[in-house]
């Protein structure tokens, strides 16, 4: 009785099994993408790239000869170019055989070509409504010869390491929505989303056009609040002459487009507007674009760019000229552009904006000013005491004394020099900065040394001054000779302001966004530091054991560590830089700011009581 009412169950259960594999069969006929890879073996003529490809659905071909690689064929339902690009323009001529990558998208109507590490964008993603070309299929290819492709591969299949002139291929004609829904079907709703990840919408311009706005189409599981808005401004009918239409096309999550900054990353929207056949720019009302996307962090700089399509087609390059940005939340960006092209938000991944930035640089001004003006009364003081004192550590405190009085006059300038000269005046006054910074270390740890060796190490024979000099002017300059030549170091730094990011302070310091200047910034500052700020507290501990029983310690016990400690004091002012975690952030920010600005003021402040206490 029981197997009797399972029956139909499972007869229920066999069919639908034979829906699904029918339905999976049907939809694995096409291909959702393509890929073509070799290695073009040349000769050592000047080598180019040959374009020639039109609207159609015929096939392509995939050729080469001793100094040609040719692609040619019809496959694209928007894209058509023909021009010849010589790979020394693309910086990619060599002397050995080139590797080298075709991949086609037919959802996106995309053919990009990889050579090396480039990657070159021979048709850009379209939005697509009939249908696509697919289902590239071996067609005639020619035989062996001595320049050609070898080693190649179909998609990701080995199929030769034979050299042939060329690879034909022929293609068939498919249904755009049937292959949108097999897309979803084999990799998720977020291959192809409905509606599909390449949406264009047309505008028409009439005569009495007073502006317009278009809003992305609404994707399923994303709030309302999550889609693209774009404002038309009636400006833009004035200045298009032959056309009355403007498409704005939305793409999603295209990877191409996300994938082309290294130390920034785009959003996951890119709208792309345009007129055909004509070029927009300078308009007097800027076009308006709604961004809304995930929450960016206020730490991480946000930027409106564009594509200039004009001066680089093959690849992407974000610009943010004729661009402005405001930022309305951590979800929501607004653009404002006199121009038409492609426009994402770029998210710095390592400049982030400084709170208060105003403000600290009017205390680091104020700061190095009267640090300045303190230490060169110091130096004029302690050179008039030195010729009445044979006092050793006179020669130190000076050493001290004019490195911070050197520091807080490069650092005082900075700015005018990095908006004067630019990156060129930029790259010696990083280099300058950095060895004002490294002999303030080392005559900080000088200070420290000495008098951990009059205290300490009473009966060893005294350092000779010039010998303290020698450390403290002529060691630092040694890993700043060798950095300098290296290149792409020193330079030109902008920080970003929380409350104006299109508007950085600009300063000459070391690139620490590159891996060399951070690998540099962590050999030289980070290690030094560290070594000034555990030595400092080491040899700190072993002073204090031995005077502590002594009468002069009794007596002045105040007097005999301010110097030292001050010196201590010295290195993790400067490590203090690296404590910002919230919610103390920004009171650690500008703690830091001032004891830094201010060390020379406090120097003096410590040393010329002790000489006139008559401390020795």
């Amino acid at each position: 009785m029981l197997a009797t009412e399972l029956q139909p169950m499972d007869n229920l259960k066999f069919a639908l099994f034979l829906i699904i594999l029918t339905t999976v069969s049907s939809n694995n006929d096409n291909d959702l993408d393509w890929n073509f890879c070799g290695t073009w073996h040349h000769g050592n003529n000047p080598l180019s790239l040959n374009l020639n490809i039109s609207t159609g659905c015929k096939g392509i071909s995939i050729s080469a000869s001793e100094s040609f690689l040719s692609i040619n064929g019809q496959i694209t339902a928007q894209c058509r170019r023909s021009e010849v690009i010589t790979f020394k323009h693309l910086g990619l001529e060599s002397g050995e055989d080139i590797k080298f990558c075709l991949d086609w998208e037919p959802l996106l109507d995309q053919l990009m070509l990889t050579v090396g590490e480039k990657k070159l964008i021979l048709c850009s993603p379209a939005s697509l409504q009939d249908s696509c070309c697919t289902d590239l299929s071996d067609g005639p290819n020619t035989q062996g010869a001595d320049y050609g492709i070898l080693n190649t591969e179909i998609n990701h299949d080995f199929i030769t390491d034979k050299t042939r002139m060329a690879y034909n291929f022929q293609a068939h004609s498919t249904n755009y929505t049937e292959l949108c829904e097999q897309a979803k079907w084999e990799s998720g709703p977020n291959k192809c989303a409905e509606p599909p990840y390449a949406h264009k919408s047309d505008v028409e311009m009439k005569e009495d056009f007073k502006g317009h706005s278009v809003t992305s189409p609404a994707i399923a599981g994303r709030p309302v609040k999550s889609n693209i808005t774009v404002h038309l401004p009636a400006a833009l009918k004035q200045a298009v002459k032959n056309v009355s239409n403007v498409a704005c096309t939305f793409f999603k999550n295209i990877s191409l487009l996300q994938e082309a900054h290294k130390t920034a990353k785009p959003i996951n929207d890119v709208v792309e507007i345009t007129v055909e056949n004509e070029i927009i720019r300078n308009l007097p009302e800027p076009i308006r674009i709604d961004f809304y996307h995930e929450a960016v962090s206020k730490r991480k700089t946000r930027a409106c760019v564009s594509w200039d399509t004009r001066k680089d087609s093959l690849q992407v390059n974000w610009s943010k000229d004729g661009c402005k940005t405001e930022q309305s939340g951590e979800n929501h960006t607004v653009c404002q552009c006199n121009h038409l092209t492609y426009f994402t938000v770029l998210v710095d991944l390592n400049r982030q904006p400084v709170p208060h930035l105003l403000e600290l640089t009017v205390i680091t001004y104020l700061g190095c000013a009267v640090s300045l003006i303190s230490c060169v009364a110091l130096i004029i003081y302690l050179c008039r005491k030195r010729r009445r004192s044979k006092e050793q550590s006179l020669p130190i405190h000076v050493g001290l004394a004019v490195s911070l009085a050197f520091l807080s006059l490069i650092f005082f300038f900075n700015g005018v020099l990095a908006n004067v000269g630019g990156e060129s005046v930029c790259t010696w006054v990083g280099a300058v900065l950095h060895y004002a910074l490294l002999c303030s270390f080392a005559w900080m740890g000088i200070e420290v040394l000495h008098t951990f060796w009059l205290v300490y190490m009473v009966f060893t024979p005294r350092l000779k001054p010039y010998i303290w000099n020698l450390v403290g002017f002529a060691l630092p300059a040694v890993p700043v000779v060798i950095l300098a030549p290296i290149g792409d170091i020193y330079g030109l730094i902008e920080v970003p302001p929380s409350e104006d990011p299109e508007n950085p302070y600009k300063m000459c310091w070391m690139d620490i966004n590159e891996n060399k200047g951070w690998l540099a910034f962590c050999l030289t500052n980070m290690m030094t530091l560290a070594l000034l700020v555990s030595s400092g507290l080491v040899m700190l501990f072993l002073v204090y054991r031995q005077i502590r029983t002594r009468d002069e310690w009794k007596q002045n016990r105040v007097a005999f560590l301010s110097i030292w400690g001050l010196s201590c004091l010295y290195g993790t002012t400067w490590g203090l830089a690296f404590l910002k975690f919230e919610p103390i952030s920004t009171f650690i920010l500008f703690i830091t700011c001032i004891l830094n600005s201010f060390q020379g003021q406090c120097f003096c402040c410590t040393v010329i009581p002790d000489y006139t206490s008559g401390l020795k």
